[in-house]
């Protein structure tokens, strides 16, 4: 019962930390898909231009852990004259992380998409962007949401890592208590707490989801 007090006691002071968390999460989810569904198409497309600068970021995005583009971006845009906070500087990061597996997801999407759905589209006078955005592109989201919806969860879980660089999240309010309380093992079996509740939530709201578009996808 003490222990259950003691967490209840803390809760104030990690609400906010958690409101951060889930807000970096959103942030990163808003623009990392679309930036990576920009940087799949660029890699499908025919100018080798566009094809090297998707590549550049994807491999740069995914091949560097976030925890290093963290301390990558926050320590050596000051260097370039550009001075941005630590919360904008953490979106920029994970965005970045994110955008690149998700520019993977939405080629593999792409590319599993029937081959006679493509000759369809040509057929009926579909080309380019058009039979793309109209015919390509809704199938492919279709396919690769299962995956992007586990990303979103792992997108959540890594914003942790914004705790390095000042960002006052779930795990920076887990350790200020711990600070000034001495009582790490308690607060931070509270934060996994947290942090493994929601992860569930949201691997059963995926679930749910990949039910709905497997009936849907047996119906058509």
């Amino acid at each position: 019962m003490d222990l259950i007090n003691q967490w209840l006691s803390w809760m104030p002071n990690l609400t906010p930390g958690l409101a951060v968390s889930l807000q970096l999460t959103g942030l990163s989810l808003l623009f990392g898909f679309p930036f990576g569904l920009l940087l799949a198409v660029m890699a499908e497309a025919k100018l080798k231009p566009l094809q090297w600068i998707s590549f550049l970021f994807v491999e740069v995005g995914r091949g560097l852990p976030a925890l290093v583009l963290l301390y990558l971006l926050y320590f050596s845009l000051p260097d370039a004259g550009i001075t941005l906070n630590s919360l904008d500087t953490a979106i920029i990061a994970l965005t970045w992380n994110t955008a690149a597996y998700a520019s993977e997801y939405f080629r593999a999407g792409i590319n599993s998409v029937p081959q006679g759905q493509k000759e369809a589209a040509l057929t009926t006078g579909l080309r380019g962007w058009t039979g793309f955005r109209l015919i390509i592109l809704p199938q492919a989201l279709r396919i690769s949401t299962p995956p992007l919806a586990g990303l979103a969860v792992l997108v959540f879980q890594g914003s942790a890592l914004a705790f390095v660089i000042a960002v006052p999240e779930l795990m920076s309010k887990a350790f200020e208590i711990g600070s000034i309380t001495f009582e790490y093992l308690s607060v931070y079996t509270l934060t996994a707490i947290i942090y493994g509740t929601l992860t569930l939530i949201f691997l059963a709201a995926i679930k749910l989801l990949e039910n709905r578009l497997g009936r849907h996808l047996q119906r058509n």
